[in-house]
């Protein structure tokens, strides 16, 4: 493990030495961007270009400016992305483990996270949001080159959703990196308790390069609203958008790019690391309901940046979303104690706790994308989704998932994704979708298919469990090859925390 974590920090030093170098160096007049999209004469041009040609100057456009507000609240949405995982999935997780374990899975959440937020600022952000193919974006912001001009103090813009709205794109950068990392810390949750703190690290770069970073660009990627400037650009502009933006897929927030990407890995990876020593033989409740009801809370109230802030503007849709969060959460905690109620004659702190991340969940791809009513119905359902996911599912797939991040993360998401394509409908309450960019019209509820939106989110899942399942499984043979994945029975037995970290959460 020393060599490894040796050779990790070598290796990014190194990485992170060069980028000073490479993205110190002037940016260009037009850059690339936004949550999908790359807008024309998005920055302005250096200063030294203004002084050598005063006429050219005088008839381009002026650069957009960024709106404050938009701003603003994009940087406060990224904060609370932060605090979902570090404390807030940290503390969730931590709650569930056996008191010996507590700090091992701090550990895996907190440095997991920073591992890959310093990935995406490397390599991460310019695969998943520069203009590439369908599957890859490119190498413009490798580094983050081009991201601000530091000699001229000038920055790169991203585009929105709107034409003509535009937010400093090195605050989506920042923002996007903060859903890259806690993605990769849910993973953590399904072979917590057994696997090597190197092996965990090594796979979440991994897995993060070959299907995070993918994945995003193929849901997300696109060529930003004001590309499209007639219907002679819909084509060019279509056909350089990632390969699921392409196909119509609907995910507001990430329920295919987040959580059923992170649930299959986390599947993957409890099937290939192997059951708990004791696992049905011996009591493994959580040690902590408490830590777990904070976290759970920490989590509610973080998701609202999450999905509002993935509006990429304090805007309706922002509002929408902010709304459908709230309600549909709610009704999903309701449902779960419903649930077990009619089961166990009782329902449970842990039950209300893991029916609002459930709620959470499936909201994801829909907050921005349906209406009330309709959140609140997947709200409801995911409740009991979620507990049957977490019991019936999980007892066929016979997997030990420690912290049932399949049963909840990729049952739920992949119900939210699939629901998204009928709340959507306008004649369902739902906004449906953009259907011409260049004159940014909506879909009419006539035109509208409800059974050919379902299709379109289901390939979207279905492409999502392929590619995710795959990368998943080459990277932990991959570590399980050159570190192994599992500790020693003797270190399992004694608890992660002394045996990997050589501290414990509290004293004995």
């Amino acid at each position: 493990m020393k060599k490894l974590l040796l050779s990790l920090a070598l290796g990014l030093g190194l990485l992170t030495a060069g980028s000073f170098a490479v993205a110190q160096t002037t940016a260009p007049a037009a850059t690339a961007s936004e949550a999908k999209a790359e807008a024309p004469a998005a920055a302005a041009a250096p200063a030294a270009a203004e002084a050598s040609a005063p006429a050219a100057d005088a008839s381009a456009p002026a650069a957009p400016v960024p709106n404050k507000g938009d701003t603003a609240w994009m940087m406060v949405s990224t904060l609370l992305v932060i605090m979902m995982a570090v404390p807030g999935l940290a503390l969730f997780y931590g709650g569930l483990v056996r008191s010996k374990n507590m700090l091992s899975i701090l550990m895996q959440v907190m440095v997991t996270f920073s591992l890959i937020v310093v990935l995406w600022f490397l390599y991460g952000y310019s695969i998943a949001f520069t203009e590439g193919n369908a599957f890859f974006g490119g190498f413009d912001r490798l580094f983050m080159k081009g991201i601000w001009d530091n000699a001229a103090g000038t920055f790169a813009n991203a585009a929105t959703f709107s034409k003509g709205v535009y937010i400093p794109e090195i605050v989506f950068a920042a923002f996007q990196a903060s859903f890259a990392a806690i993605t990769c810390t849910l993973i953590v949750g399904s072979f917590a308790e057994r696997m090597k703190f190197s092996a965990v690290l090594l796979f979440s770069a991994l897995w993060f390069t070959f299907s995070y970073a993918p994945i995003a660009h193929m849901v997300w990627f696109w060529m930003g609203p004001d590309a499209y400037t007639g219907k002679e650009a819909v084509d060019a502009m279509n056909a350089k958008a990632g390969y699921l933006w392409q196909s119509g897929a609907l995910d507001f927030a990430g329920g295919t790019v987040v959580h059923i990407n992170a649930a299959v890995a986390g599947l993957v990876g409890a099937f290939m690391v192997g059951k708990r020593i004791g696992y049905g033989k011996e009591a493994m409740a959580p040690h902590s309901l408490t830590l777990t009801m904070v976290g759970a809370a920490l989590l509610w109230v973080g998701w609202f940046g999450f999905n509002a802030g993935s509006a990429l503007e304090a805007n309706g849709f922002a509002a929408l979303a902010f709304i459908n969060t709230f309600g549909a959460t709610a009704a999903a905690v309701l449902a779960w104690c419903i649930g077990e109620a009619l089961m166990r004659g009782k329902a449970s702190m842990l039950g209300a706790a893991s029916g609002a991340v459930a709620g959470l969940v499936a909201i994801t791809p829909a907050c921005g994308n349906v209406g009330i009513g309709g959140a609140l119905v997947i709200g409801f359902l995911s409740g009991f989704a979620g507990l049957w996911g977490v019991n019936g599912l999980k007892k066929l797939l016979g997997a030990d998932d420690t912290l049932d991040v399949f049963g909840v993360h990729g049952v739920c998401g992949i119900l939210g994704a699939i629901l998204t394509g009928v709340f959507n409908s306008p004649a369902l309450g739902g906004p449906g979708y953009v259907a011409d960019w260049v004159t940014a019209t909506m879909v009419t509820s006539a035109d509208y298919s409800i059974a050919a939106q379902v299709w379109v989110q289901t390939k979207a899942v279905l492409t999502t469990v392929v590619w995710s399942g795959v990368v998943s499984f080459v990277a932990f043979k991959l570590v399980d090859m050159v570190i192994g994945l599992r500790v020693s029975e003797e270190d399992e037995r004694e608890g992660l925390d002394i045996s990997s970290h050589g501290e414990t959460a509290y004293n004995r």
